[in-house]
């Protein structure tokens, strides 16, 4: 829905600002509309400021690395909502000392959340004894000392076996009530056996259960991602990425010349490049922008992509107008004159969707801040990119080839 309405809004401005027409909104439109800045003069300075953006980013890359949320490295992760607020601090230590390793546990969409992450798929031989010994616990409370044997044992599952059907059924009902992930053996009339599900957000939420008995709480979200299906969507990512660049090459080729095309797709590898770098730096900095690659961080990108590649669609056309229109003037001109009167139009795109980018960032919470963040700066970078990248490298490659650009 985020996607939709940025893309909405976009559609609106440019729409309204196209073949010529100007959307008045005061000085601002004004100003821009007579703009005449020496772009191309400072594409140097620009280089240079991008070359060193992107070598302390793959750096960092390098050093430091890029944090894989769960979706890329496998892992358990367990979003819950209590009644009450929480003490944060509190919960953490708690879950510290439940026998899982490290666990990574931070606020959730306010003071009565909280969301819990581990590496680990699969409960630690040494806790899925005390596992049982819950899971027994809650068996004995509705039916004291009842028969029943353990007739099977995975890494994930126990299941059970009592003396009849009916009283199986009633147990897996009021053990599913209790928090556990029950389900019979089978579904026939004379079916005598339990399953039981053991995972690690089982544990956490027994755990919650002993240590928050005076705060209710339901689970919003219960995700398990094993390490081959996170090999797999890092795969998918990094191919659903190049396609786009691919297709955006082939698709400008035809639309312009193949250098305006190497220019965007420079352009767009530019800011994507950048983005990563900065997704490392601030990783660890600050816990307000730990942000982990994810599969909605790659969504992010591929609309980072088609909102930088938009822009300089935008700037291409309007070179390629006024080079049609004045032949006989310098490139540089041409060029100079398609940013400065399409300056405007980019402003306002670029401004209105900023804020609602910001806004998200700042109050979406910890679902939406690394897809706002992305945005935030690939707009930005993005805008800058169309200009000093894209449109700076055809004029560069028109006076080193000395050839000139016609269409």
């Amino acid at each position: 829905s985020m996607v939709s309405a940025l893309i909405i809004s976009r559609l609106v401005i440019d729409l309204m600002t196209s073949k010529g027409q100007k959307l008045e909104i005061g000085w601002r439109t004004r100003f821009f509309d007579n703009l005449n800045f020496d772009f191309l003069s400072k594409r140097k300075l620009a280089y240079t400021i991008s070359t060193i953006f992107a070598v302390v980013g793959i750096l960092s890359i390098v050093v430091r690395g890029l944090e894989m949320g769960i979706d890329f490295k496998g892992g358990t992760e367990i979003a819950v909502k209590f009644e009450k607020p929480i003490d944060i601090t509190e919960i953490r230590s708690d879950l510290n000392k439940i026998g899982l390793g490290k666990v990574e546990v931070k606020t959730f969409g306010g003071e009565t959340g909280v969301l819990v992450r581990t590496d680990l798929q699969e409960i630690p031989q040494d806790v899925f004894p005390k596992v049982q010994a819950e899971i027994e616990k809650a068996i004995d409370k509705f039916y004291p000392n009842i028969d029943n044997k353990v007739t099977e044992t995975t890494t994930n599952s126990i299941t059970y076996e009592f003396p009849n059907a009916d009283t199986t059924t009633m147990l897996v009902d009021q053990l599913f009530t209790e928090g556990f992930q029950t389900s019979k053996a089978s579904e026939e009339p004379e079916n005598t056996k339990m399953v039981v599900r053991v995972g690690i957000a089982d544990w956490i939420k027994i755990k919650f259960k002993e240590t928050m008995k005076d705060n209710e709480f339901v689970v919003q979200k219960e995700d398990l991602v094993g390490p081959k299906v996170g090999e797999e969507l890092k795969l998918d990512a990094i191919i659903a990425v190049a396609l786009a660049l691919l297709v955006i090459l082939i698709y400008l080729g035809f639309r312009f010349k193949f250098v305006f095309a190497t220019g965007a797709i420079l352009a767009t590898f530019h800011d994507v490049l950048i983005t990563l770098g900065l997704f490392s730096l601030l990783y660890g900095l600050s816990d307000f922008l730990n942000l982990e690659i994810s599969i909605s961080i790659v969504a992010a990108f591929l609309t980072l992509v088609g909102y930088s590649v938009n822009d300089t669609v935008i700037v291409f056309d309007r070179i390629r107008e006024y080079m049609k229109i004045h032949k006989t003037a310098p490139i540089e001109e041409n060029i100079n004159k398609a940013i400065n009167r399409t300056m405007s139009r980019t402003v306002m795109t670029s401004f209105t969707t900023l804020i609602v980018v910001f806004v998200l960032f700042i109050g979406g919470g910890d679902v939406l801040r690394g897809f706002s963040f992305t945005l935030l700066f690939g707009i930005l970078i993005g805008t800058y990119s169309s200009i000093f990248i894209a449109s700076a490298y055809v004029y560069s490659y028109a006076t080193k080839k000395a050839k000139k650009i016609q269409f």
